[in-house]
């Protein structure tokens, strides 16, 4: 059975004007994503600034959305790592808290073989009973997961059950789902993606656009599941100039200053990361009005 179906949020970390974790304004968040007919929440991701955080804050702020959204929806924890020592430790944590799921990125910077790959991915699941999905955003690890890698570990692991494909190549995905042969839970981790990956035989996307826009992106991915391509595909047209806007910067610095716009209040990103730019700031602004989102901000 899929961890779930249809548009998961990865969800920002609010911060404190300190740099300190924002609970309560995290508490509001998970709420109004609930609201809005989310159908997943997955935390300490990419877009959750997982890499700045320390183990013990990354480990508290999975167990504080676990506890919070009580099991409404699924919750998948981001506990991926470039040691597998730390990948471990991380994972049998939010297992033990009762998170649905295990989101594990590729060891970045290491740069590790396929079979390297095979072995970090089988030691992590070994250590749990959680279902894992593999995260492969090479852009950002510099490590690739191989269809063939992937479909290995599919089979030949139990609780490794699908993939969030962030490659942005379509024919690798499609390769990957033919030498699958149906037995993969796919999710598409690029926006601007979602219905061509769905069309692949994707079950929905783990969504950066599901911070400002959590209806929507819930709708399109309905649409698609229930039948109704053409709407699913509006959708997702109508949203390309707003996901273009949110990565002309590295992601989270665009979703953070939009929801700061709309006045959400998630707070100051951590460095490395720094605001985002003046220009692009407009361009954001001007892209989120013509989406139809309420900007409450002239300015950040």
């Amino acid at each position: 059975m899929s961890i779930f179906k249809g548009a998961g949020v990865a969800i920002v970390t609010p911060m404190l004007p300190t740099g300190e974790v924002n609970y309560d304004k995290l508490d509001e968040l998970l709420e109004e994503q609930i609201a809005k007919h989310t159908d997943a929440i997955i935390i300490c991701g990419t877009t959750g600034e997982s890499s700045t955080m320390s183990h013990g804050e990354h480990l508290k702020t999975i167990k504080f959305a676990v506890d919070q959204v009580k099991g409404r929806i699924p919750v998948i924890a981001g506990t991926g790592s470039n040691s597998t020592e730390t990948a471990v430790m991380m994972s049998k944590e939010a297992d033990s808290y009762g998170a649905d799921g295990l989101l594990l990125v590729t060891p970045y910077y290491n740069k590790a073989t396929q079979n390297g790959l095979i072995a970090h991915y089988t030691a992590v699941a070994s250590e749990v009973k959680a279902p894992i999905l593999l995260y492969n955003v090479p852009s950002r690890t510099g490590c690739n997961i191989a269809p063939e890698t992937a479909v290995s570990l599919i089979r030949n692991v139990e609780n490794i059950v699908g993939v969030k494909a962030a490659s942005g190549d379509l024919s690798q995905i499609a390769k990957m789902m033919y030498l699958a042969d149906g037995k993969m839970d796919l999710y598409s981790g690029n926006d601007d993606q979602t219905v061509p990956i769905m069309s692949l035989g994707g079950i929905g996307v783990i969504s950066v656009l599901s911070n400002i826009a959590p209806q929507e992106m819930h709708d399109m991915t309905a649409m698609y599941l229930n039948g109704d391509i053409q709407g699913a595909a509006k959708l997702q047209l109508k949203s390309i100039p707003l996901v273009e806007a949110l990565f002309c910067e590295v992601n989270p610095i665009p979703v953070k200053a939009a929801m700061n716009l709309m006045g959400k209040a998630v707070g100051p990103l951590r460095l490395p990361l720094t605001d985002m730019e003046p220009a692009n700031v407009k361009r954001l602004r001007q892209a989120m009005l013509d989406f139809g989102l309420e900007v409450k901000k002239e300015t950040l």
